[in-house]
């Protein structure tokens, strides 16, 4: 996929591995809706890149992915801005052992809403124009973080939703692609507060500690580079990427069908 003239949505967008998403397909001559709950980064992210890029090629729509109403507004706002939707991302996230509820939310609940309200926009059965959905899920949707097993657990939902997504657009013809991006330890702000974010888990930051300092960190560019293949790459649907300091890695699962 050229993603040249490409309309674009990223959701949790101001900031982290969302704005090097942004700024990727930007780079790329894309067209991008920035979805956020952060008011004053998003705009100020807008003025940035506006001036970098024309202003003509970006949006910002304050979004809580918890809301249904707020994703249907903000998509719609997009396709009356920029004519359509080619591309999603749901990459909204949070890690809080404590709030468990509230991760399940959004990490979860919110790929799902965001997935199923871009499809009114994107499916060829209701008349849109088939695009890529990508997903951001993490190296605790391949294996457990034993710190964070809410976490893990969302996040094993979102790579097995994206597989199951996949194969349903397959079979029913939506002309959507769908992959989840699966990276390891990302130097965001997510990562830097983990060990505060534990929870009942708190006696197992030292083992945390201790993944982090085996394992490595990955920055924000080499997340977005991977994010750009998956959406581009033809070829890739259904595919969970893992990406890790020492290189990058599709999964493979077992089949039934």
């Amino acid at each position: 996929m050229a993603l040249d003239g490409k309309v674009a949505v990223v959701t949790g967008a101001a900031m982290g591995i969302g704005r090097a998403m942004t700024e990727i397909l930007l780079q790329n001559g894309a067209k991008v809706a920035l979805l956020d709950m952060n008011e004053a980064a998003g705009k100020s992210l807008l003025e940035a890149l506006g001036k970098q890029y024309g202003p003509e090629r970006t949006l910002f729509l304050q979004c809580n992915v918890e809301s249904d109403e707020q994703i249907k507004a903000a998509f719609q706002k997009t396709v009356e801005t920029f004519g359509g939707i080619d591309i999603l991302c749901n990459n909204a996230g949070m890690l809080n052992e404590t709030e468990w509820e509230k991760v399940v939310s959004i990490n979860l609940m919110g790929v799902i809403r965001g997935t199923y309200l871009a499809l009114e926009h994107m499916s060829k059965l209701s008349k849109g124009r088939g695009g890529v959905i990508v997903n951001t899920a993490s190296m605790a949707g391949i294996g457990p973080l034993p710190s964070c097993p809410v976490y893990t657990a969302t996040k094993h939902g979102v790579v097995g939703f994206t597989r199951a997504m996949a194969a349903a657009s397959t079979a029913s013809g939506y002309g959507i692609r769908f992959n989840a991006l699966c990276p390891g330890f990302v130097q965001t702000d997510l990562c830097t507060a983990i060990l505060s974010k534990l929870g009942p888990y708190t006696h197992l930051a030292d083992l945390t500690q201790n993944t982090v300092d085996k394992i490595g960190m990955l920055n924000v560019s080499q997340v977005a580079e991977c994010f750009l293949e998956l959406v581009t790459d033809e070829t890739k649907n259904g595919e969970a990427l893992l990406l890790m300091p020492k290189g990058k890695t599709y999964i493979t699962f077992p089949t039934f069908i």
